[in-house]
C-alpha cells in the first residue's frame, strides 16, 4: 500500500529533499582537478571559442584564484597546467601568464564575497542574442534556475582589460547569479565550481530555447511564483553535484588526461 499518494505538495517536497540529502556524489576531486574537469565538460557543450573567456576559483590563500593559462584552449585544461595569479594578475604559481581580461573576476570577488567561482565565455547561442541586445528570457522549467537570476548589460563597454570594465561588469551583476553581457557573452558566479559549472552549461541552453522560441512565435511568460519554486527546486547544492558528477563522468570518458 503505497503511504504518500495523499500527501500535500508541500510535504512531498520536503521528503523529497529530505532524501536528496542523504545521497553523496562525486569523486574527492581537488579545486584543479575540477576547474578542469568544468573546462572540458564547456567545451563540450559548445562553449569552445578559441581562447577567448576564462574560468576561476578562489584559492585557499587571500587575492589569489587559479585560472587557466593564455595560449590554452578549454580542451587542454589539465589540473597541472593551471595558474595560480594574484589580484595584479601576476603568477604565484605555475608557468606562462593568464588572460589579462581575468581583471574583471578580481573586480567580482572584491564585491562579492559569496562568490568562489567565475566562468565567462562567448557560447554561440549567447554571443547570437547578445548581438541583439535581448536580456536573457526564462520561461521553461529546465532553465528557471536562471528565473530573476540574470543580470543584463545593454551597453557594451569594450574588451574587459582596464579597471572601468571590471567596475562596470560587477556593478551590473549585482547580487545575481548570471549575466548576458551584451555584444560579448556571458558571466556566471557560484558558490561553487559545481554550481558555477551547471549554470554556464544551463545559460548556453536557455539562450539556444530562447532563439528557437523567438523565430517560431512570441515567448509567453510562465507564472512568477512557479517559477521562483522551480528556482529554489532545482538550484540547490545537492542538485548541482549531482548534475556535475554526470557531466564529469561524460567527460571523462574522452577527456580522461584532464585530471593528471
Amino acid at each position: 500500500m503505497a503511504d504518500t499518494l495523499r500527501m500535500p505538495k508541500a510535504a512531498l517536497v520536503e521528503l523529497a529533499t529530505q532524501r536528496l540529502e542523504g545521497e553523496v556524489w562525486g569523486e574527492a576531486w581537488s579545486a584543479r582537478q575540477k576547474l578542469a574537469l568544468t573546462c572540458r565538460i564547456l567545451f563540450d557543450a559548445g562553449h569552445d571559442s578559441g581562447l577567448a573567456g576564462q574560468i576561476t576559483c578562489r584559492t585557499d590563500a587571500p587575492g589569489t584564484y587559479y585560472t587557466q593559462r593564455l595560449g590554452h584552449g578549454f580542451d587542454e585544461i589539465t589540473a597541472s597546467n593551471l595558474l595560480k595569479v594574484d589580484e595584479d594578475l601576476a603568477v604565484v604559481e605555475g608557468e606562462g601568464i593568464p588572460n589579462p581580461a581575468n581583471r574583471f573576476h578580481t573586480w567580482i570577488y572584491r564585491e562579492r564575497p559569496d562568490v568562489n567561482c567565475i566562468i565567462h565565455t562567448h557560447p554561440a547561442h549567447v554571443a547570437a542574442l547578445s548581438m541583439l541586445e535581448e536580456p536573457l528570457v526564462v520561461s521553461h522549467m529546465d532553465t528557471s534556475p536562471l528565473y530573476d537570476d540574470c543580470a543584463f548589460l545593454k551597453d557594451w563597454p569594450g574588451i574587459p582589460v582596464g579597471n572601468e570594465e571590471g567596475e562596470i561588469i560587477a556593478n551590473a551583476l549585482g547580487d545575481k547569479r548570471a549575466i548576458l553581457l551584451s555584444h560579448h557573452g556571458q558571466l556566471v558566479v557560484g558558490t561553487t565550481i559545481e554550481e558555477a559549472c551547471i549554470l554556464a552549461h544551463l545559460i548556453e541552453r536557455a539562450a539556444r530555447l530562447q532563439l528557437l522560441a523567438m523565430s517560431a512565435g512570441t515567448i509567453k511568460p510562465i507564472p512568477p511564483e512557479l517559477a521562483r519554486e522551480a528556482h529554489d527546486w532545482i538550484s540547490t547544492r545537492k542538485r548541482d553535484a549531482a548534475a556535475f558528477a554526470y557531466y564529469a563522468r561524460r567527460a571523462l570518458r574522452t577527456h580522461a588526461g584532464c585530471l593528471d
